[in-house]
């Protein structure tokens, strides 16, 4: 049995770290943790920047504390879709491969806690609670892409916005209780282009489902960034 987090023999930066609760950490014991903690690096990157490029050799991993990444894939002539989108606490990048297959950059203010890949390998191989816990969140990042294959492939572009919207809310707030009446704010990681990029509309489609959703008092937008939902089921609704 995994040890309480108020453990003294925990260290500090662990205690109250959101991965430690519901990310991979939550699999390692005080001694684990202990030995992660000597190779840990903690960082905050501004939005835009690139924490690791497509194709670029891996040395090391990460747990997104806090903030939305961004996932994309560059195509020959220059064009980029975004692929996939991660927050806290997930586990940003891929375990015995080589090379990146992806573009991770920062979608937001991003904060997180990086290892190099030797020591989360290691600790992977003598850990099997650790190593199902990354094979979870595989399987869960496959089930979304799969959903998403449905919002990309036959969704109206209302839908398709308006699911935008409800994966960002409940990402951000995963205690929101989709069976009552729940109010969110947040501000909007994404530009209108990227979320245009997401989607696979044009920037004035979303502009203009967005002043819809708007008019029809499903979400409230301030600053042009920061985003409210009064009642998260209507919204839900509005998915399709």
């Amino acid at each position: 049995m995994r040890q309480d987090i108020h453990n003294s023999s925990i260290p500090k930066l662990c205690v109250s770290c959101e991965a430690r609760h519901r990310g991979i950490c939550g699999a390692l014991s005080p001694e684990e943790l202990v030995e992660l903690a000597r190779h840990t690096k903690k960082a905050r990157h501004s939005p835009g920047r690139e924490l690791i490029g497509e194709s670029e050799d891996i040395t090391s991993f990460a747990n997104v504390m806090k903030g939305v990444v961004k996932l994309s894939k560059m195509l020959e002539d220059g064009r980029q879709q975004v692929v996939g989108l991660q927050f806290a606490p997930d586990f940003l990048g891929r375990p015995f491969g080589e090379s990146s297959q992806v573009t991770a950059e920062a979608a937001s203010e991003v904060d997180t806690c990086s290892f190099p890949r030797n020591a989360i390998e290691t600790l992977i191989k003598q850990n099997p609670e650790l190593e199902l816990r990354l094979h979870r969140q595989t399987l869960k990042e496959l089930d979304e892409a799969r959903e998403w294959m449905v919002t990309l492939g036959r969704k109206t572009a209302a839908e398709k916005v308006a699911s935008f919207i409800y994966l960002i809310a409940t990402h951000l707030d995963p205690t929101i209780d989709t069976e009552e009446v729940r109010s969110v704010s947040f501000e909007l990681p994404m530009n209108r282009a990227d979320i245009a990029d997401f989607l696979g509309l044009t920037i004035e489609t979303v502009s203009r489902q967005l002043t819809k959703l708007r008019q029809d008092q499903v979400i409230e937008i301030e600053h042009n960034r920061h985003f409210t939902v009064p009642d998260i089921s209507r919204l839900k609704k509005r998915c399709g």
